[in-house]
Parts: C-alpha cells; structure tokens; sequence
C-alpha cells in the first residue's frame, strides 16, 4: 500500500513539468491561419482579420442575427445570404485574410 502512495504521490508531483514539455515551441508561437472557411467568430475576434472582413463585408459583423451565423464560414454563409455575399466577395476576403496571416 504504502508503495503504490508513494508511487501515486510521486507521478502527481512530475504531472506539472511533464505537461509544461508536450507542446513544441513552434506550436506555442504559430500564427492563425484565417481564410473563407475560417469560423467567423475567429475572424472577428482578431482586430487585423476582422478589418479585412470589414473592408469587403462591413456590415457583416453588425448583423442583428451575427450570434446565430458565427459559427459558419464565410464560404458556408453565402447560400444563406440572398445575394448579400457574392462569390467575388468571398474570394477577395479569402485572398486577404491568407495574406494576412502569411506575413512573418
């Protein structure tokens, strides 16, 4: 008994630095990448993602019914939209934001 607590005792108190070494370095620095198929809550909660969002579709994040759509995709959204968002719109938006999250 007094083995398998000293051996329970002993795992928990490793627990914390073995957690703290799982992820790689890189994985703690990438930056987002964002496009169309991004949800848009990720786009909008990033200020340089959603001023790309903005600059194409600015009354998009202003939309009374936002809340219920956030978790679509641009690309997912359009059919939705009656015309609102053309393909052309969605391509530029999908241009930009892959732009934006390809600089260093």
């Amino acid at each position: 008994m007094r083995i398998a607590t000293a051996l329970a005792v002993t795992l928990l108190a490793a627990a914390p630095a073995l957690a703290q070494t799982t992820a790689p370095p890189a994985a703690q620095t990438a930056v987002p990448a964002y496009s169309a198929d991004t949800p848009l809550a990720e786009v909008v909660a990033d200020p340089a993602a959603k001023a790309v969002l903005d600059k194409t579709l600015p009354n998009l994040a202003k939309h009374p019914a936002f809340e219920q759509f956030k978790a679509m995709s641009l690309r997912q959204l359009r059919p939705y939209a009656s015309g609102a968002i053309s393909e052309e719109a969605v391509g530029k938006v999908d241009a930009e934001l892959k732009a934006l999250t390809a600089k260093p």
